[in-house]
């Protein structure tokens, strides 16, 4: 009898925490680390995470776990569940490609929380992020894009990937990690209905998977087991969740290949699905120099879930304006970039934007669809008043690993979001210490600005 897929997972996890690691992957854990903050400080100033304090206000202060900005203390559960609504919110977290996924939510604020409960050093911190991307980046290309037909990654699969990186800062045994991964398959959650409207559930999913993730480490720590066969068991994670899918080759590389060198980092703070587009439109006003009252009509052919997803041309509220590809490409070419700016109240309220927005027409492109997930492509044509129909393929998004963003631009998207939030000082203090987590002993030393502004 063959061991479960979750075993050879399982193993990874349990070594990740002393294995030789190239240093091009911690580089790249570096980064994503980077790119969380940048997307979580901001997030946890606003709702949901505003919200879930409130909610959550009788556990502050019971834990060495922080909260982001605030630094407030808690238990590291509440902890990865608030932070990991933060980090989602604002739509500007990294994207594994090939498996339709946002990694880092779940993994850091798992690895995160647990990482600053138990005051590791920021190697260890390090290495649970890398076994949670490994292992979470590899399940979620294996059931996709199947899976990505009902449910949202980032809530599902994210769950393994959190369990991953706890198990992996906890220095949990091999058995013990099947356990935890196990238990993180039952309880795997998040239903794309949560994203196709205004609401504030879509975060909650990625909170919901760090949490829960965290969860099932913590309780394999004390013996709880659960079923080994959970992915492919006939009623298991992949025949319940995307059909069956074929499990032969989902860890094959592992701790071979490193995934986390291949993560995209979004340049627009949209969803990524508007992304290719986006940068279509712009690359071709910046060749041809129009200007938005020039445009007749804008026709984006794309692939399928990007058309069910961020089709919509019309939008009142910033979730829905972040999930219009017509309203991105309009405001991007009215402004020159669709950063968080694009989508405040004020800017919202211009004619201009939604009078564009509803010139852009957005249809499935066969070769597009057929080359989705791994390529996020898109077919733009720009129509002028004067006539002339100008194209452009784009055949992958600024950022992607293709089109990677430099350490430089990383740290440009990561200054322009946290600076408003916690100012010039902090922002540069915290991002020195990301740049050095491998050298930092206790990882509760990351930002001890931010723990001395909440006391």
């Amino acid at each position: 009898m063959s061991d479960p897929v979750l075993a050879s997972f399982a193993r990874f996890t349990a070594s990740a925490a002393r294995i030789d690691i190239p240093d091009t992957a911690m580089h790249a854990a570096k980064r994503c680390v980077l790119d969380y903050m940048g997307a979580t400080l901001p997030g946890g100033a606003i709702a949901p995470a505003s919200l879930m304090k409130v909610a959550f206000s009788d556990m502050l202060g019971r834990g060495s776990a922080r909260l982001y900005p605030g630094g407030e203390t808690t238990d590291p559960r509440t902890a990865s569940l608030i932070n990991g609504a933060a980090s989602h919110t604002i739509e500007f977290d990294d994207i594994y490609r090939d498996g339709i996924y946002h990694p880092g939510v779940p993994v850091i604020s798992a690895a995160l929380a647990i990482a600053e409960a138990r005051g590791v050093s920021g190697e260890t911190f390090l290495r649970g992020v890398i076994s949670g991307y490994e292992v979470s980046n590899r399940i979620a290309e294996t059931v996709n894009p199947a899976h990505y037909a009902f449910w949202h990654t980032t809530g599902t699969v994210g769950t393994f990937g959190a369990a991953a990186a706890a198990a992996t800062i906890l220095g949990l045994n091999e058995e013990q990690c099947l356990h935890a991964l196990a238990n993180a398959g039952t309880l795997a959650a998040g239903l794309q209905q949560a994203f196709r409207g205004d609401a504030m559930a879509k975060p909650m999913h990625g909170g919901h998977a760090a949490d829960t993730g965290l969860m099932c480490s913590l309780t394999a720590s004390a013996g709880v087991t659960g079923i080994p066969d959970m992915l492919e068991g006939e009623r298991g994670f992949g025949q319940a969740m995307c059909g069956g899918p074929d499990w032969s080759n989902a860890a094959k590389t592992l701790g071979d290949d490193y995934t986390i060198q291949r993560i995209t980092v979004k340049n627009h703070a949209a969803c990524g699905h508007a992304h290719a587009a986006i940068d279509g439109a712009l690359h071709l006003q910046n060749e041809h120099g129009f200007n938005a009252t020039e445009v007749a009509r804008i026709d984006a052919g794309t692939y399928g879930p990007a058309v069910e997803i961020v089709g919509a041309q019309e939008v009142s509220t910033a979730f829905e304006a972040k999930f219009s590809l017509p309203y991105c490409v309009a405001v991007t070419l009215l402004d020159g970039s669709c950063r968080t700016k694009a989508f405040t109240d004020e800017r919202r309220a211009d004619p201009a934007i939604h009078s564009l927005a509803k010139r852009v027409f957005v249809s499935k492109d066969d070769a597009c669809d057929a080359a989705f997930p791994k390529r996020r492509s898109a077919n733009v044509r720009v129509t002028l008043t004067d006539g002339r129909e100008l194209d452009f393929y784009s055949p992958t998004r600024k950022g992607d690993p293709d089109s990677p963003l430099s350490d430089s631009e990383l740290s440009e998207k990561y200054c322009e979001l946290a600076i408003d939030v916690i100012g010039s000082e902090r922002t540069e203090a915290l991002e020195r210490s990301i740049w050095s987590l491998e050298n930092l002993p206790n990882i509760t030393n990351l930002y001890p600005m931010i723990r001395e502004a909440a006391e």
